[in-house]
């Protein structure tokens, strides 16, 4: 049964923060303010640069992670069903909806659920999309000029006009009960339109460090991380995968919080059920993240932790 997006959040109060389900006024130029997208996208802005994370705002009915991961077919939902040798266009409409501007696309890999919707974003924004060579191939695929295009492969430190970022190499969720593994790299070439089997390979997982004057932001993609890679990193905010395959990785959110010196706001991502559309209950996940939230209040007590609303802007401050 399909239900509003404003029923969908029912937290225990002593697990979140009072920021939680309030309205947030307009964005000011002089805090930053984080939007949730759904799956593992966001939006980040400053009131002069806005920065957007594995944007993904289709929600199609496609082929789900294997093993199910956080995304499953909900009851009720009458909209065409892909399969992985369909041709899935986005839904222009909603993301036309949400999505006004963008300077920067950071993808962290490229697989249907974080890259569907960076090509039509990019086209429409002219943003500069940064990823890894396998994301690129996409964008080229769908003629993304070559200037928007940054390639990365993990380990560079760029400096843009009002903030700075670290790409850090990561690792993709242990789906499938551990069992996952991919080294397919979107190969160049393709041409548009690809179908959802072109366009998912992996391609190599990246994590985001993106400094602010006065907030750094840890961002992931998913539900795993490379320890070495992100011990001695303090950023105050984290974008954490909280999907149950978590629960394969040791000390999960135990080694994070200590490694990152117990950042002081974390913000669940990649927990949804990215498959059912924007207004179907998020209540069985929602259910499935106490166990979550739970883990940070143990781990690390004066972290405060944000569920965030779909598109309801949450502003940092100073």
């Amino acid at each position: 049964m399909l239900q509003s997006p404003a029923a969908w959040l029912v937290i225990a109060a002593v697990l979140t923060s009072p920021l939680a389900g309030q309205n947030f006024p307009e964005e000011k130029t002089d805090s930053l303010t984080l939007t949730y997208l759904g799956a593992a996208g966001w939006e980040i802005t400053d009131g002069t640069t806005t920065i957007l994370i594995d944007p993904y705002l289709s929600r199609i009915n496609g082929p789900p992670p294997p093993g199910g991961g956080s995304g499953h077919a909900v009851a009720g939902d009458t909209r065409p069903v892909y399969k992985w040798t369909d041709i899935a266009r986005p839904d222009i409409a909603a993301i036309d909806a949400h999505i006004r501007r963008a300077d920067f696309v950071l993808v962290t890999h490229t697989h249907y659920d974080h890259i569907l919707d960076v090509p039509h974003i990019a086209l429409k924004t002219r943003a500069s999309v940064i990823g890894t060579e396998s994301t690129e191939n996409v964008m080229r695929a769908y003629s993304v000029p070559e200037e928007q295009l940054i390639t990365v492969r993990g380990g560079e430190d760029y400096q843009f006009q009002g903030f700075s970022l670290k790409v850090i190499p990561s690792i993709h969720s242990p789906l499938d009960h551990k069992h996952y593994f991919s080294s397919a790299t979107a190969p160049p070439g393709m041409k548009a339109p690809l179908t959802l089997e072109q366009m998912h390979p992996e391609g190599g997982t990246l994590a985001y460090l993106i400094r602010f004057p006065n907030h750094q932001i840890l961002a992931f993609g998913g539900n795993n991380y490379i320890e070495r890679e992100i011990s001695g990193l303090e950023p105050d905010v984290v974008l954490m995968g909280a999907g149950a395959s978590r629960k394969d990785i040791y000390d999960y959110t135990g080694r994070l919080m200590r490694d990152l010196h117990y950042p002081a706001l974390v913000f669940p991502t990649h927990w949804d059920n990215f498959l059912a559309p924007y207004e179907a209950s998020q209540q069985p996940a929602l259910d499935a993240l106490q166990s979550f939230l739970k883990e940070i209040a143990v781990a690390s007590p004066k972290t405060r932790v944000i569920v965030p609303k779909y598109f309801e802007p949450i502003p940092l401050g100073k």
